[in-house]
């Protein structure tokens, strides 16, 4: 593995155990960096490259290509170009080409064989059926052994299914057709590579078609951002997130002591609620509500003079102070800075629950919950009052996941702002 990202730091060697100037470490250096961050930002280390020879030489032969005239551009405006010894650069690109080709071809083959045939980890769940078929190195579950039967009205079966398919890279269902459309809408929700066993594709919303040893599959459920995407979000969330944690300090210690002598109680607010994949964390909030009006289910929405809420609790929920603790959701990895709002378990639009309102409902944690979100920034707040009220939320939230950049994520943290202070936020 180390063959494959290092390739142009071998030449290096090879001119320096030569005699050759030790300046050049620096375009060798620069060239192993710039080379690792496209090979990674152009999915160069994904499952699907690294799978095949063919694929994984040719995506490292046009990141190196791109690396050396990267380095030949900046060196030519920087006029260092003198510097730089076209003999060292030659046997620089010509050892790492084929270092690379080497380390590349190979690698699929070998890591092939030391997995039994696969590089992904599949598994594969059996619902009311014998298998369809059995794969050498995949795990098959029966989901009725393991009481994982699809459920779309019952959020701990939404949460043990995240929980499960979150440690695989592929994941297949083999059941009755009746069943296709739960387990697909499942699927979707998970934030995995989700594929079902069809005879007769019917209302899936397939993606793609796979092949598993012969037989044809559909594919329902794809990650919506690749691993160069989920590094640059994440890393937009730490960017931010330290900085403003350092500078709000002071003041979120202040709005602690405030709470603690405008009412008896925690000065945190925890409740669990929905997050990626349909899993379950507990978000954080400044106490707002006295403690014995606290609604840790959501059943009950606040009204604009509802008695629960404290004097001072009042203030920071109009003004939206009392989501500053989930900073350190961000910080833990169980949220984002933007993202679909996460929601309570009880939360209720009109009289029906969420999930009850569109079963497309879990489609919608494919991401990160965020403090911030699409909708939010649309004025798209408040209470669910009507299932209206909640069906455009969930439109605005599909239209973030499926159009998601990290520049539209920079705009929604901006356009935060100006709704910071709402009518709707009570």
């Amino acid at each position: 593995m180390f063959l494959l990202i290092a390739a142009p730091l071998v030449p290096n060697i090879i001119a320096s155990a030569a005699g050759f100037p030790s300046s050049n470490f620096y375009s060798s250096t620069a060239i192993f960096l710039i080379y690792a961050i496209l090979s990674m930002l152009r999915g160069g280390y994904s499952i699907e490259t690294l799978g095949s020879s063919l694929c994984a030489v040719r995506d490292g032969l046009i990141s190196l290509s791109m690396s050396l005239l990267i380095i030949l551009t900046v060196a030519f405006f920087f006029k260092d170009s003198s510097e730089i010894s076209r003999l060292n650069f030659g046997i620089a690109a010509v050892t790492s080409t084929v270092f690379l080709v080497i380390g590349r071809g190979l690698f699929p083959i070998y890591a092939r064989r030391a997995a039994n045939g696969t590089l992904i980890d599949e598994l594969i769940i059996v619902h009311g059926k014998s298998p369809s078929i059995e794969r050498k190195g995949a795990i098959i579950l029966d989901a009725d052994r393991a009481n994982l039967i699809p459920d779309l009205h019952d959020p701990y079966t939404m949460h043990l299914f995240g929980t499960v398919v979150s440690a695989f890279d592929r994941v297949l269902i083999d059941s009755q057709p009746e069943h296709h459309r739960a387990w697909s809408l499942m699927l979707k929700g998970a934030n995995i590579n989700g594929e079902i066993f069809v005879e007769q594709a019917n209302h899936l919303g397939a993606i793609g078609m796979g092949k598993f040893h012969g037989q044809d599959t559909l594919q329902v459920a794809r990650q919506p951002l690749s691993l160069a995407h989920r590094m640059q979000k994440r890393m937009l969330d730490i960017a931010v997130t330290v900085p403003m944690i350092i500078a709000l300090f002071v003041p979120m210690v202040l709005v602690a002591i405030a709470i603690k002598i405008d009412s008896p109680g925690p000065i945190f607010f925890r409740q669990q609620r929905v997050g990626r994949s349909n899993r379950l964390f507990e978000v954080l909030k400044f106490r707002s509500m006295k403690v014995e009006s606290c609604d840790a289910s959501g059943n009950r929405s606040t009204a604009r003079d509802d008695d629960r809420i404290t004097r001072l609790g009042r203030f920071i929920r109009a003004t939206s102070i009392d989501e500053l603790p989930q900073l350190l959701n961000v910080l833990l990895g169980d949220m984002s800075l933007v993202g679909p709002r996460p929601h309570a378990l009880g939360s209720l639009a009109g009289e029906k629950l969420f999930w009850q309102v569109d079963e497309t409902y879990w489609l919608r944690h494919q991401l990160k919950p965020g403090i911030t979100g699409l909708a939010q920034v649309r004025g798209l707040r408040g209470n669910t009052v009507t299932t209206s009220d909640l069906t455009d939320r969930l439109h605005a939230d599909m239209e973030y996941i499926q159009g998601w950049n990290i520049w539209r994520d920079v705009a929604i943290l901006v356009n935060t702002a100006r709704v910071v202070w709402h009518p709707n936020a009570y």
